[in-house]
């Protein structure tokens, strides 16, 4: 553990420093925006879950995590979360109970965090930049439960990568309506009410409580966007392919039961 510390430590020093070391630092990070592109490109069609660290699993916020993932797996997307404890254990641990794909992109922090036990895909990053690209590189939308500062991190940077059309517009949904309900009430009176955004930039996300609607409005986003951009045409295909997977064993299961005899050919 100490010598864990250590390490982190001097990730953080070498963060910080400025000194004739500074270029050599740029393939450190190159090299850990090529590990995780290569991890990552055969993920296949993805939502990125993003939440609080700190919720317990008593929390019903952690059960609304587990719930929502469990149904993003079932529409056959993987689930990208930080790999932490608390939402994001929640949403790992959705996915995988739904047979779906579980990823965790973790970070090296000082005093969090240690992987959570609910990941098929495990990366390390020491830098929060590089991590934060393959969140958005390879999800097809966001999902944002209650959360902190970096959850906020997230949401915002989202929103204004949209918002300057430097990242295609794509579905983003906030649960917790509860918990979100004063930072929107301030959103509108003080950002729209001054200018500084439009009212029509709160239409780039959705606010739900419900599992089952989160991942309807992503999906029925995804559809709609799909008849402009080809590109999410193959992934909706990939998606439909995965789920037809996880769910062919309980169909086949009910067939047996029922005494139906399976389909011939390819499920």
């Amino acid at each position: 553990m100490k010598a864990e510390r250590k390490r982190r430590s001097l990730v953080l020093e070498e963060l910080r420093a400025k000194d004739s070391s500074d270029p050599w630092m740029v393939f450190k990070i190159m090299g850990e925006f090529v590990d995780g592109f290569d991890a990552m490109r055969d993920a296949g069609p993805a939502i990125s879950v993003f939440g609080s660290a700190r919720t317990t699993p008593q929390d019903p916020w952690y059960d609304m995590g587990v719930r929502v993932a469990e149904q993003l797996a079932k529409r056959g997307y993987a689930v990208i979360t930080g790999g932490g404890p608390g939402l994001m254990e929640a949403a790992n641990k959705g996915a995988q109970r739904a047979g779906g794909l579980s990823i965790g992109l973790n970070i090296e922090l000082p005093m969090e965090q240690d992987p959570n036990p609910y990941q098929d895909l495990s990366l390390q990053f020491k830098y929060f930049f590089a991590r934060k690209v393959c969140f958005a590189k390879y999800a097809l939308g966001y999902v944002v439960l209650p959360g902190g500062f970096g959850t906020l991190d997230e949401f915002f940077e989202a929103l204004t990568l949209i918002q300057t059309k430097k990242m295609s517009n794509f579905p983003i949904v906030l649960m917790g309506s509860e918990y979100w309900d004063g930072l929107l009430k301030w959103v509108k009176s003080a950002m729209v009410s001054h200018g500084t955004i439009a009212e029509s930039d709160l239409e780039l996300f959705t606010v739900t409580d419900d599992p089952v609607e989160a991942a309807v409005l992503i999906q029925r986003a995804l559809e709609e966007g799909s008849q402009i951009r080809p590109e999410w045409r193959h992934e909706l295909v990939q998606a439909h392919k995965r789920a037809a997977r996880i769910h062919a064993p309980r169909r086949i299961a009910a067939r047996k039961k029922n005494g139906t005899p399976p389909e011939a050919g390819p499920i």
